[in-house]
């Protein structure tokens, strides 16, 4: 099943039930991850922010020189929006791990006190801050938490984004980079489709773009003698594949073989045993957004 079908609340909860069936392993951190998806999706529809507008010659000139269209400073968040999901994502951890609850409670206690969190949006925007460390220490929080949260709590609007500006992309000449066309980051996941078609999934906007089916996205190399994929006879609708020139690794979801709904950023949940099998062969990977 494509992961460009629309999902809605109702589709990822039965895809997270299927998920509990085949993998009893990650029922309590499926239990979790399905809230604040669902959470997400009905945030984002209630979301209200006006399209970004890219002139002719902004988009002429970014297409000729494969520039992405935004830099991720230039996403835009409906703040109120945003901050009720940050309340949200908080009372639903306040019931998960221990670990969790207790920053979660923590969180809570500063909103009805001196926590800004429409700072802590605009600070996830410019990667360079630190002001997110900053006030996880003064929380006495993991940083990670505090950037899950936060980040999850845009996450809505910057998907939005990403589906109104993929209106400016060329389509008689198809991206074929690595990085996203929309906001220039890394993927997160690959997927196979139909007779094998590649795309990829954006790990901070979620757009999903058409690729080669044989190269790296990190490093840009085409050759089939140094990237290699690994998988399990138990697990064949999973491939993690690995680049020999970089060291890096990307998870691929091979939807013709899933026989249930497949929702990317859930599928990226369940493997993360993939991810310690590939750091444990020598390959790395930047991306933490789940905790």
């Amino acid at each position: 099943m494509s992961a460009k079908k629309t999902m809605v609340s109702d589709d990822i909860k039965k895809a997270a039930m299927a998920l509990r069936k085949q993998r009893p392993a990650y029922a309590e951190i499926l239990e979790f991850y399905e809230q604040v998806f669902v959470a997400q999706e009905i945030c984002k529809n209630q979301i209200d922010i006006a399209p970004i507008e890219i002139s002719d010659e902004i988009r002429s000139v970014k297409a000729r020189e494969k520039f992405p269209l935004i830099d991720i400073s230039e996403f835009r968040i409906d703040m109120h929006a945003a901050t009720d999901l940050f309340t949200i994502i908080c009372q639903i951890a306040t019931s998960s791990t221990e670990r969790l609850a207790t920053s979660a409670q923590k969180l809570l206690g500063a909103l009805d006190a001196d926590l800004d969190s429409k700072t802590l949006f605009s600070n996830l925007l410019n990667p360079n801050d630190t002001r997110i460390q900053a006030v996880a220490k003064k929380l006495n929080i993991e940083t990670n938490i505090l950037t899950f949260v936060t980040y999850s709590s845009v996450k809505p609007a910057l998907t939005l984004c990403a589906e109104q500006l993929s209106m400016y992309l060329d389509k008689e000449d198809p991206w074929q980079k690595g990085y996203c066309p929309i906001c220039g980051s890394p993927p997160v996941l690959s997927m196979l489709d139909g007779e094998g078609e590649r795309s990829l999934i954006c790990s901070f906007c979620w757009y999903n773009w058409p690729v080669k089916r044989i190269f790296c996205p990190f490093c840009d190399l085409h050759d089939s003698k140094t990237f290699h994929y690994f998988f399990s006879k138990e697990e064949k609708e999973y491939r993690v594949y690995t680049c020999e020139s970089c060291n890096r690794y990307i998870k691929t979801i091979d939807s013709r073989k899933i026989d249930r709904i497949a929702y990317p950023p859930l599928e990226q949940v369940v493997t993360l045993h993939l991810d310690m099998q590939a750091r444990q062969k020598g390959f790395k990977s930047d991306l933490r957004l789940y905790i």
